[in-house]
């Protein structure tokens, strides 16, 4: 195991040497100001929440909760609620971690285990953020055909270009990437409102899908739809991605200037996820007041349902809003992409690729399945595509969940601000239910092909 930098009371310091920090070329480089009022400090501290809510509403959680409300109706907004309660936990461990240590997850698993673990780690790790950016690459080209009737095999290789977005602005100032990444969810959240209005939902209906139904555990179709969408919503390369930008703000050594870094980091990530979960359950709720009962409850695919908006709901509006919200949706979720998948390889490995290299890599392995998917299966396969890919990402939750609590819990890394005893219960708990509905959805899964 490397030498730690901590000590019984915490960390020594959240700067080790430089080669060491997370996203060194913006590590610290967002003043927050001392002495200043709650609301100046909170402004200073707001940003990092809003590129961790962006995974939550990519569109890989389109395919899911469209697919879900259409064949349930309301059913699953249960589970789109209790996953967004998973989100805003697990989150605030991972903001708690980066702060009160100094290391990201990746960081704090290389430092932890052997080395054969940390390979496996990253590998999975590795393999969620390529499922995140296949979803990403397939909404987009979905939205830039919808819109300007781009082929999807045109729009798949244009998405290797957001690229050089995400470099320039990262270059210049990170807040550039924050304000672009809230813009175009204030786009997100506006085009659903007007869709809520538009498709009128029956707001009783609405109230009782919040209640959880026995149905889940009985019917596999809606069992797997279900562990596509905490797979959506609890994405695993957030977590790494949480634990490392919140370390972009300047915030003091001491422990109460830690201490107060964390309850701004958990207000931060809890008001920004908040947001998401409007979202999701917003696409979910206008899937099943349009589809669910009309005939049209085996729509799933993202295509399907904009050209079924228009006329069902009455409007040409409501497709355009559909098709714009998704192509911001896409394109956000790209900007959190690269950051992501540069923590995972700095951290599990200690390797420093060149920004655009890395993110070029990415994208290839996210681009040849979904080429190879609309080239030999044509443009419908890819809202099964779509929601495969999210069952990928719960599958991988386990094993990024289970080390970000066992290192928020260890009060020889976390000193004071390791987590309690209640909290650490209830996080347990949410591990021990993640890994049981992954365990449950593949036996169900391997009684299906017999």
């Amino acid at each position: 195991m490397a030498p730690s930098p901590f000590s019984d009371d915490g960390p020594l310091t959240r700067h080790v040497a430089s080669t060491e920090v997370s996203l060194p070329e913006v590590h610290g480089s967002v003043a927050v100001p001392t002495g200043a009022g709650f609301w100046r400090k909170l402004f200073a501290f707001a940003g990092p929440g809003y590129l961790v809510a962006v995974g939550y509403m990519d569109p890989g959680n389109w395919a899911t909760d469209i697919a879900g409300g259409a064949r349930y109706g309301y059913a699953l907004l249960s589970v789109v609620f209790a996953s967004n309660l998973l989100a805003i936990l697990l989150q605030s461990l991972a903001a708690r971690l980066g702060i009160a240590s100094g290391r990201d997850l990746a960081q704090a698993c290389r430092d932890r285990f052997s080395r054969r673990t940390t390979l496996l780690l990253w590998g999975l790790a590795e393999i969620a953020i390529a499922a995140t950016d296949l979803a990403e690459v397939i909404g987009s080209a979905i939205a830039l055909n919808l819109l300007f009737g781009l082929p999807m095999v045109v729009g798949v290789c244009l998405t290797s270009l957001d690229v050089l977005i995400v470099l320039y602005l990262q270059h210049h100032k990170f807040r550039y990437v924050e304000g672009l990444v809230v813009l175009l969810i204030a786009g997100i959240g506006a085009a659903f409102a007007a869709e809520l209005f538009f498709s009128k939902p029956d707001l009783a209906a609405v109230a009782r899908g919040f209640l959880p139904t026995s149905q889940l555990f009985t019917d596999r179709e809606m069992l797997y739809l279900a562990v596509g969408i905490v797979g959506a919503t609890v994405m695993p390369h957030n977590l790494y991605l949480h634990s490392s930008i919140v370390q972009t703000r300047k915030y003091g050594d001491s422990k109460e200037s830690r201490r107060e870094a964390v309850s701004f980091a958990v207000l931060d990530s809890t008001v920004a996820l908040s947001s998401a979960l409007f979202i999701n359950g917003a696409i979910l709720v206008v899937s099943a007041a349009a589809f669910h009962g009309t005939g049209y409850e085996g729509v799933a695919d993202i295509s399907d349902a904009y050209k079924l908006l228009a006329p069902l709901l009455g409007t040409t509006l409501a497709s355009t809003f559909f098709a714009l919200g998704l192509l911001f949706s896409g394109q956000n979720a790209t900007l959190t992409g690269t950051l992501a998948g540069q923590i995972v390889m700095e951290g599990f490995l200690n390797l420093r690729m060149r920004p655009w290299l890395r993110r070029l890599l990415t994208r290839g392995v996210a681009i040849v399945p979904a080429l190879i998917t609309v080239a030999f299966y044509g443009e419908r396969a890819s809202g099964s595509l779509l929601i495969f890919s999210q069952v990928i990402l719960s599958l991988q939750l386990p094993f990024a969940v289970i080390p970000l609590i066992l290192f928020a819990s260890d009060r020889r890394r976390m000193g004071q601000l390791a987590i309690g005893r209640w909290t650490k219960a209830i996080a347990w708990s949410c591990a021990a239910l993640i890994t049981v509905l992954n365990v449950w959805l593949l036996w169900q899964t391997v009684i299906g092909w017999f």
